[in-house]
């Protein structure tokens, strides 16, 4: 009785095995990954972690017996792209560093790939089964891959358009292979025997942003004021790569009068008439009121010196002190 039971299942099992060669498929679908807003000059790392299921159908089985299905995921460049090691999001012939990876290492031995993908040889594992005592029909199971943009000066240099946020893609349209095999009773020890193709897309947005920071202008001490008495400070300025910016300088916390700045004594009303530029002795550096100017560049992803020059002009000389104002920089991009 129990070779006859064991001969019954051995019969079922090949039965059921020819029938999942005809009858059982596989396909995958992948969500477009989005890295979204993305600052070129922040310095930081951005990722995202993409998704995807894969569905299985199978035909209806012998009791007792199961079907196993493991799969392969294997992705090529994507557009854009010319290897797998240094995948590029692109808009037009402008250029954003990313890669995808088989898991959250970000590891190079983890860039998603497959066989035949030179400098990325790892491809998206997943598998399922069916359960004992299966009806057939469709069995899903859900996965994960990961992007990253990584900081450094590959991703300093990319640049917006027409200074708007610009968005960067790649698509994967029939670069995504599927490979899966299907077995009875175990599961399978590797993917090949089927395939199927899927697509998807990865985007980003590089935006426009800028930094600034100030040094101090300190003038040099004087006891009377019968010429000019000239000093220097400097901005630092880092803006994305083609993002044209204009810096506002206010009329200052003693005067508010971009015309007509002053320093005023620390322990006094007495006050000192001074000037600010964006060149020796130019015009009036302001925020385009009164008959001044604001300064205006274009970034480059790097940081950048922006000289302010000073000028008490001659006047007549206040009383001795510390005499001071607070000025304060703004930039538009």
């Amino acid at each position: 009785m129990r070779r006859l039971l064991s001969s019954i299942v051995m019969l079922l099992a090949c039965a059921a095995a020819s029938q999942a060669q005809a009858q059982n498929t596989c396909s995958a679908t992948v969500v477009d990954a989005n890295f979204g807003a993305i600052s070129p000059i922040s310095g930081a790392d951005y990722t995202v972690t993409g998704s995807g299921t894969l569905s299985c159908t199978f035909a209806p089985l012998a009791p007792l017996l199961t079907a196993y299905v493991s799969a392969c995921l294997n992705l090529n460049l994507g557009t854009n792209s010319l290897s797998a090691p240094a995948r590029m999001l692109g808009n037009g012939a402008l250029r954003m560093p990313y890669n995808l990876y088989v898991d959250a290492s970000y590891a190079p031995a983890s860039i998603w790939g497959g066989p035949g993908v030179t400098g990325a040889l790892s491809s998206l594992p997943v598998s399922l089964s069916m359960g004992l005592l299966s009806l057939g029909g469709t069995k899903t199971q859900n996965f994960s891959f990961y992007g990253k943009i990584p900081a450094g000066t590959a991703l300093a240099a990319v640049s917006t358009v027409n200074n708007s946020n610009t968005e960067y893609s790649s698509s994967f349209t029939g670069a995504g292979t599927l490979t899966y095999a299907i077995s009875i009773l175990a599961a399978p020890t590797n993917c090949l025997g089927n395939s199927a193709s899927f697509g998807f897309s990865v985007k980003a947005t590089a935006i426009n942003n800028c930094t600034i920071t100030a040094t101090p202008m300190a003038f040099t001490t004087t006891t009377v004021l019968t010429g000019s008495v000239r000093s220097t400070s400097t901005l630092t300025v880092r803006c994305v790569n083609n993002n044209g910016y204009q810096i506002a300088l206010n009329g200052g916390a003693v005067a508010g009068n971009v015309a007509a700045r002053k320093m005023k004594n620390t322990v006094s009303a007495a006050t000192i008439d001074y000037r600010l530029s964006g060149t020796l002795d130019g015009p009036l550096w302001g925020d385009g009121t009164g008959g001044t100017a604001m300064v205006t560049g274009t970034g480059t992803g790097n940081s950048v010196p922006v000289t302010i020059y000073g000028r008490v002009p001659a006047q007549t000389t206040p009383v001795p002190g510390d005499y001071k104002d607070t000025v304060t920089a703004t930039i538009y991009f």
